[in-house]
């Protein structure tokens, strides 16, 4: 095997964030719904010997130092692997979305280059690497929806209905560290049960950092006023700056504004990538 093409790194929309507690380390304790969806960056991987690892952009222009040739040292240290790789990635996932795009592209780095480097390891020992890289990179090595708790790393997998949204990320970012560090997010919801979550999944709860995102970031107001003006509930994914709404018939858009990413999307019932290392890295507890 000299090289791996079009491989998928799928965007997740969180259908509820509620924020119940605050460690004594700082990190906040979380309870959420990951939704994987039909919005991809796509990667390509070419063998090199010699141990060089490798980025070329495709698309959007990314950080010198990315999750991907992150993910691909680690990976390459851990296993202590002499390959190389040359990696090309065309990035359409935004950036500050909440929409998990580097943690899903370093995941599927992960996966992709333990098949192409032979390494063998399984999804636990993926996501002990991936775990160090960022919260969200275990779930989408799992590669199944989840009920999340703790701060990200306790997993539950659960089925999810099938679901159509419209979401609409602002040209704004957002940072999670101004929202998870602003005294006014709201740090104390009650605990849910996944059985209250599944008498409406598509309307259940909030997401606890969207008011504190609306203040920091003009466009979350308006993305959600331009989504009301067409007769849907949005609400926001992760820590922003990307909003949502589920869909449930023909919807005619209108004119939409140059500032907004406009895309309709559909939920997955699972990972592409999934069952391409063996074992299962979504377990109560975490890594």
């Amino acid at each position: 095997m000299k090289s791996l093409h079009d491989i998928a790194a799928p965007a997740k929309l969180n259908l509820f964030l509620h924020v119940t507690g605050r460690r004594s380390d700082g990190y906040h304790l979380l309870q959420s719904v990951f939704m994987l969806i039909d919005w991809y960056d796509t990667l390509h991987f070419e063998l090199r010997a010699g141990g060089q690892i490798s980025r070329e952009d495709l698309g959007a222009a990314l950080p010198a130092d990315d999750l991907v040739l992150r993910a691909a040292r680690a990976l390459k240290a851990a296993a202590g692997s002499e390959l190389g790789v040359h990696i090309a990635i065309d990035k359409r996932i935004p950036a500050q979305a909440g929409m998990g795009g580097g943690s899903s592209d370093a995941a599927s780095t992960l996966l992709a280059l333990n098949r192409l480097w032979k390494l063998g390891l399984s999804l636990e020992q993926l996501g002990r690497i991936g775990l160090r890289l960022g919260a969200d990179v275990p779930f989408f090595l799992g590669g199944q929806n989840a009920w999340v708790e703790g701060v990200g790393e306790q997993l539950t997998p659960i089925n999810l209905p099938a679901g159509r949204f419209l979401v609409v990320k602002p040209d704004q970012g957002l940072d999670t560290g101004r929202i998870f560090s602003d005294p006014s997010l709201k740090r104390d919801s009650e605990a849910a049960i996944i059985s209250g979550f599944f008498a409406d999944p598509f309307g259940f709860g909030r997401n606890d950092l969207q008011s504190v995102a609306e203040r920091l970031c003009p466009g979350v107001t308006q993305a959600l006023e331009w989504l009301a003006a067409r007769g849907l509930r949005g609400r926001m994914t992760g820590s922003g700056s990307a909003v949502f709404a589920p869909v449930l018939k023909h919807l005619e858009l209108g004119s939409v504004p140059g500032r907004f990413q406009v895309r309709f999307c559909n939920g997955l019932a699972a990972h592409p990538l999934l069952g391409w290392a063996t074992g299962s890295s979504l377990s109560v507890g975490g890594f």
